[in-house]
């Protein structure tokens, strides 16, 4: 296959054989764009290319990176897209070489995520049941927060859910998930009951809407976004606004916390990894491993706080 002729479309092609080949989602796409972009800009700048670049080249803009002052997460992350651009080029024979191949990264730093206790999840729930500007949106509200720590899905799932994923009061939901694969995720009876509200709330507002000449949407949390469906920033402003209600610090609160909760209380109460590898959509078990860390480091907290040895050693080392 022929090279294209810039940089623009070596990203582009790029893009596109990742989305028609792997599936990737679109989210991924997004971030393999923007940080291709910047790659290439850089090299613009110094009038290089993709075709032209050497290892040399890529290694002085990782060093460009860090002058910048970027994490180590961007960096490895802009690494690897610059990885996966030129493997493919390799393979579609763009290059004969891959000047990426011997790169090491600076790896990423190996924080713990962080999550909710019991009783904060619980204010939560609870502030979703009374924030809202009408009953349909405390409903809707309601349903957001049950169903996601009830699954631990990823917010990009749980806003783009099909309605027919509700219908029939089932006790599991299909989920699609990064790549397109898909999993079925239980739901508890508060999460069910919540879902079934809002359902019929949902299905009465879209035949409202049929009824004036509006197409309905298929989405169980439509909008009038561009994708039809609540958005992810939306849905993050919404969680902060219920932290602020509930009386739970906004700093410790987003999508992705209550998706770390689910994961850590499943295990704190005996679930198997496994299990929750599975639930969560995890490929690899090595990722999910990381909340058996979480929970060793919240016991080591509970026991420093609270065991009677632990504070009178706190009083003696004063």
């Amino acid at each position: 296959m022929r090279a294209p002729d810039d940089d623009h479309q070596w990203i582009s092609t790029f893009l596109d054989a990742q989305a028609a080949e792997l599936g990737a989602a679109r989210n991924t796409l997004l971030a393999y764009g923007r940080d291709l972009k910047d790659v290439a800009q850089w090299l613009g700048y110094r009038n290089l290319s993709f075709a032209a670049a050497r290892q040399d080249t890529i290694e002085s803009y990782l060093i460009a990176c860090d002058g910048e002052g970027l994490s180590r997460a961007t960096r490895a992350r802009r690494l690897s897209a610059i990885k996966q651009i030129y493997r493919f080029a390799f393979e579609e024979g763009w290059r004969a070489d891959n000047p990426a191949l011997q790169i090491k990264g600076p790896g990423r730093a190996k924080s713990l995520p962080k999550t909710l206790e019991v009783v904060e999840v619980d204010r939560l729930l609870e502030a979703a049941r009374v924030t809202g500007r009408s009953e349909v949106d405390r409903l809707r509200n309601t349903c957001l927060m049950e169903v996601l720590y009830a699954t631990g899905m990823r917010v990009s799932e749980l806003v783009s859910l099909p309605a027919a994923a509700a219908r029939g009061d089932p006790n599991m939901l299909l989920i699609l998930g990064k790549g397109g694969k898909e999993r079925m995720v239980p739901l508890s009876p508060p999460a069910r009951r919540a879902l079934a509200l809002w359902l019929d709330t949902r299905d009465a507002a879209e035949e409202k809407r049929e009824k004036k000449g509006q197409k309905p949407s298929r989405f169980l949390f439509p909008s009038r976004s561009k994708d039809g469906h609540l958005t992810r920033h939306r849905f993050y402003l919404l969680v902060k606004e219920l932290a602020v209600v509930g009386g739970v610090s906004p700093e410790k609160v987003t999508p992705h916390t209550l998706r770390h909760a689910f994961a850590t209380h499943l295990l704190a109460n005996g679930a198997d990894l496994r299990a929750i590898q599975a639930l969560l959509g995890h490929a690899d078990i090595a990722t999910t491993e990381i909340y058996t860390h979480v929970l060793d480091a919240r016991l080591a907290e509970l026991v420093h706080k609270h065991h009677p040895l632990a504070r009178k050693d706190d009083v003696c080392g004063d």
